[in-house]
């Protein structure tokens, strides 16, 4: 018996715990393998293997898809007066502050000391390379209270681009939902750019929070609070990042 017992397979099935971390049924799961969209320890995986999912890293188109132990995601709502590093010379809070000491993570993209509003803060260094890369255009949404009702024209300069020390910005998704309130969505990751551009329009910025990160909201979170991400919104910021397409089933 113990000799039959030590050939049996160890682990889990592949698809299964793909299937466990929101990536969909077992089926879908079973044709991203098919496909040759998941690797395990960097190597890609075919149908029927198993993983350890306390040593192996699984990933799918690339990133990482949290089955490694110890990587952590969690989705802040940043105050104002927080400054967003691990720590700060004139002894200002931080957003780490406001998370667990443990494991260490860092903030994914900066949002200066007077903004509010959603913020990604890990451990998983991959993913957070990916983000911050400016070749997959992650889209960041905010809502900006500015001086004054902003006219046709400088909603035209803001959507089509505008110049500004560091050269013009990209195209942006630019509304008005009432008087003196913007919904700006950009893909670039410049500083204080947000500000910069309605400023640069005649509409300085009285309040500027960032509503939604790529495909992660959520108009729950109380500035302070904080909470890790779910398995569907990881597999949403995965694919995301990945420029994969969406299977639903």
């Amino acid at each position: 018996m113990a000799a039959a017992s030590a050939q049996l397979p160890q682990g889990e099935r592949l698809q299964k715990v793909l299937a466990t971390r929101g990536w969909g049924s077992r089926r879908v799961c079973e044709d991203l393998i098919a496909e040759g969209r998941v690797t395990v320890n960097g190597e890609v995986a075919v149908l029927g293997r198993r993983v350890d999912p306390e040593a192996d890293l699984v990933a799918v188109d690339g990133v990482p898809v949290g089955v490694r132990p110890g990587l952590v995601h969690y989705l802040l709502n940043k105050p104002v007066g927080v400054v967003t590093t691990a720590s700060d010379p004139q002894g200002r809070p931080t957003v780490v502050q406001l998370v667990p000491d443990e494991p260490r993570v860092f903030p994914v993209g900066r949002l200066d000391v007077a903004t509010e509003g959603l913020l990604l803060l890990t451990n998983d260094g991959e993913l957070a390379n990916r983000l911050a890369h400016p070749s997959h255009g992650v889209e960041k949404e905010y809502l900006a209270e500015v001086r004054g009702s902003v006219g046709p024209g400088a909603l035209r300069r803001l959507r089509d681009g505008v110049e500004l020390d560091d050269g013009m910005t990209a195209p942006a998704k630019v509304s008005q939902p009432e008087p003196g309130v913007l919904r700006l969505t950009i893909h670039e990751g410049r500083n204080r750019q947000v500000r910069r551009m309605c400023e640069a329009v005649g509409h300085p910025v009285q309040r500027l929070v960032r509503v939604r990160i790529g495909p992660l909201r959520d108009a729950t979170l109380q500035p302070g609070e904080w909470r890790e991400l779910a398995p569907g919104e990881l597999k949403a910021l995965a694919e995301t990042v990945a420029g994969a397409p969406r299977r639903i089933r």
